[in-house]
C-alpha cells in the first residue's frame, strides 16, 4: 500500500536518506528492492550519496521497505523512537533527526513533526546534526580520496597492463618470426634430404660399378700372378741348374788346388758384443714374399747370411717383450741352420744398452749386440764390408737403408717377412 505523498525539507530528506542507506546493509538479499541491489554492498556513506534519489523514492512508494528500515532505525535509536510512539518529542532532540525518525516510524502527528523541522530551518539544527554532518563529509572527502587512489592505481594498471601487452604483443611478433624461420630451414633440410638421397642413390650405383671393376681387376692380377709364378719357377730351375753346374766346377777346382780347410771367418774380425747365454721377444705375421727362395739362398754354398734381429722379431712378433723375441727367432733359426748348414749371423741393436741381454744362440749361429752407441745398422754393414768379394752374401732386413746398403755392397737383399713365412711354416 503506498502511503500519502509528503515534501521533506531538504535537511530532513537527507537525513531519511542517510539512516536508509545505514539500514540498507543490515536487510537480507531478498528484502531489498531490485533498485537498489546495485548499491547494496557500498559503504553506507557512499549508498547515500550515488542513490539518494532512489532510496528517497523507494521510502515513498514502498511501505513494506519503509517499514522494515524503521525496523533497523527502531533499534538504533530506543529511546527517541519510544518518545514518539508515545507521543512526546525529548526536549532536547534535535527536529530534523526527530522528523526523520518520525517520517520512517509513522507514529501520530509525523506530519507535524516534519512541517516543525521545515519551520525551524537551518538556525535550529542541533550539534548532533552538525556533528553527523561533519561525520558524513569526512567520510565523502575520505570516499573521494579513495577514489582518487582507486583511479590512480587503476591508471597505473592499467599503464603497467599496456606495457605488458606490448612487449607480449613484441614477443608473440618474435616468436611468429622464429617460427616463420624454423619453417623455412625445415622445408630446406627437406630439399636438402632429397638432394642427399638422389645423391647417396648415384653413389650406390657408383659402389656397384667399381665394385664390378675391382672385382675383374682382381681376377686380371690373379691371373697376372700366375704367370709371373711360372716365370719365377722356370727361372728359378735355369738358376739352379747353372748353379750346381758352377758347384761342380768349383769342387773340382779345389780338389785340384788341394786346398786346406778354411780356419776363420770373416764375421769373426767385426767388433761386437757376445750376449750372456739366457733366454729373451711379438706378433704379427706379414706374408711379403715367398719363403722358398730364401731357402734356396741358405742351402748356396759357403753362403753367409746376417740377420737384422728386432727388424724380424718385431715384423712377426711385435706385441712381445724383447727376450721373448729373440728365444722365439733363436728356436725358429735352429732347424733352418741344421738343415741348411750355413753361416749365419744375429745382429741386435745395442746401442743404448751397456751390458747385453743373454741370449741362448743355437749351434752355428753367431750372436752379437752391436757396441754401446752403435746401432746395428752400422754393425751390418760393417760384417758385409768385411766378406770378399764374390762370396754369396744375404742381408735379411725390411729396412730400406741396410738393403740399399747392402745391395750396393754386393750382397742380396731379402725382406724380414719372408723369413718370418719360412720360419712359420
Amino acid at each position: 500500500m503506498i502511503g500519502p505523498v509528503v515534501e521533506l525539507p531538504d535537511s530532513v530528506r537527507h537525513r531519511v536518506v542517510g539512516l536508509a542507506a545505514d539500514a540498507l546493509g543490515t536487510l537480507a538479499a531478498e528484502h531489498v528492492p531490485a533498485t537498489l541491489r546495485r548499491v547494496a554492498d557500498f559503504a553506507p556513506a557512499r549508498r547515500a550519496r550515488l542513490a539518494a534519489t532512489q532510496i528517497a523514492a523507494v521510502l515513498e512508494s514502498d511501505d513494506e521497505f519503509r517499514e522494515r528500515v524503521a525496523a533497523q532505525v527502531r533499534g538504533a535509536v530506543p529511546d527517541l523512537a519510544t518518545a514518539l510512539d508515545d507521543g512526546t518529542t525529548p526536549p532536547a532532540a534535535d527536529p530534523v533527526e526527530v522528523a526523520a525518525v518520525a517520517y520512517l516510524l509513522r507514529p501520530e502527528g509525523w506530519k507535524d513533526l516534519v512541517d516543525n523541522a521545515r519551520t525551524t530551518g537551518p538556525q535550529a539544527v542541533s550539534p548532533v546534526h552538525e556533528e553527523t554532518v561533519d561525520r558524513l563529509q569526512r567520510q565523502l572527502s575520505e570516499t573521494r580520496g579513495e577514489v582518487r587512489a582507486t583511479r590512480d592505481k587503476a591508471r597505473d594498471k592499467l599503464a603497467a597492463t599496456k606495457t605488458e601487452n606490448a612487449e607480449l604483443r613484441r614477443k608473440l611478433a618474435d616468436t611468429r618470426q622464429r617460427l616463420r624461420d624454423a619453417e623455412s630451414r625445415a622445408m630446406e633440410s627437406v630439399e636438402q634430404r632429397e638432394v642427399q638421397a638422389a645423391a647417396a642413390t648415384h653413389l650406390e650405383a657408383e659402389i656397384r660399378r667399381l665394385r664390378a671393376r675391382v672385382a675383374e681387376l682382381e681376377a686380371s692380377t690373379s691371373a697376372s700372378k700366375r704367370a709371373v709364378r711360372d716365370e719365377r719357377e722356370q727361372a728359378t730351375i735355369r738358376s739352379r741348374l747353372l748353379l750346381d753346374t758352377l758347384l761342380e766346377s768349383v769342387q773340382g777346382l779345389r780338389r785340384e788346388l788341394a786346398l786346406p780347410p778354411t780356419t776363420g771367418l770373416p764375421a769373426d774380425l767385426v767388433e761386437g758384443v757376445e750376449p750372456s747365454t739366457g733366454t729373451s721377444g711379438t706378433t704379427r705375421a706379414r706374408a711379403v714374399d715367398d719363403p722358398a727362395l730364401l731357402e734356396e739362398l741358405f742351402c748356396l754354398p759357403r753362403v753367409h747370411v746376417v740377420i737384422d734381429g728386432y727388424n724380424v722379431t718385431k715384423t712377426a712378433w711385435e706385441t712381445a717383450p724383447l727376450d721373448t723375441q729373440r728365444t722365439r727367432l733363436m728356436n725358429g733359426l735352429a732347424p733352418v741352420v741344421a738343415r741348411c748348414k750355413f753361416e749365419l749371423t744375429v745382429v741386435f741393436d745395442g746401442a743404448d744398452l751397456a751390458h747385453p741381454p743373454p741370449v741362448a744362440g743355437p749351434r752355428g749361429v753367431r750372436v752379437m749386440f752391436s757396441p754401446p752407441g752403435v746401432i746395428a745398422d752400422v754393425t751390418i754393414a760393417q760384417l758385409v764390408a768385411a766378406e770378399p768379394a764374390g762370396r754369396p752374401l744375404v742381408v735379411v732386413s725390411s729396412d730400406r737403408e741396410v738393403a740399399d746398403n747392402a745391395a750396393r755392397a754386393g750382397a742380396r737383399p731379402v725382406a724380414s717377412a719372408a723369413l718370418v713365412r719360412l720360419l712359420t711354416r
